[in-house]
């Protein structure tokens, strides 16, 4: 098996052992004989993996995306972790309309503050990327909202 297979192994073992074999099983659909072959490292298994699917059930009630972030160590990529759990299933595309609005006048009044003196300074940046991120968590649910419609 080769060193990605190995990683990726490794990383579906600790998402499993995360949740609990007896969990993992409930929410995947299969046996811990079956969980256990995704993670195998004996030959008769190299080519075998958890599902994408098996993967997003168990790294929801997970507390930390293993496999996710394995996946993004390997491309290259770094993850902003947050445990707000934010994309829940709860209020739908108007609630969403009416956070992004309300995130986005934050921002502004906070760019506004920030510029006042013709100089964006560290600390005004820090605050300027905050409610940046806050509002592409906003944007985040709301396309998830508007997915989840069009299915």
């Amino acid at each position: 098996m080769d060193s990605v297979g190995s990683y990726l192994k490794k990383h579906a073992e600790a998402l499993v052992k995360d949740v609990g074999i007896e969990a993992a099983c409930e929410l995947t659909g299969k046996s811990k004989a079956t969980l256990g072959r995704y993670y195998s490292h004996n030959p008769e298994h190299d080519d075998r993996f958890m599902p994408i699917d098996a993967v997003a059930r168990l790294e929801e009630a997970s507390s930390y995306p293993h496999v996710t972030a394995a996946l993004a160590e390997l491309k290259g990529i770094t993850l902003s972790y947050d445990d707000r759990r934010r994309n829940t299933r709860e209020g739908g595309v108007n609630s969403d309309v009416i956070a992004l609005s309300q995130r986005f006048a934050m921002l502004m009044a906070e760019y506004s503050q920030s510029i006042e003196d013709g100089i964006i300074t560290v600390n005004e940046a820090k605050r300027l990327l905050k409610e940046t991120l806050a509002l592409q968590h906003v944007l985040l649910d709301m396309k998830l909202h508007l997915e989840e419609g069009a299915n």
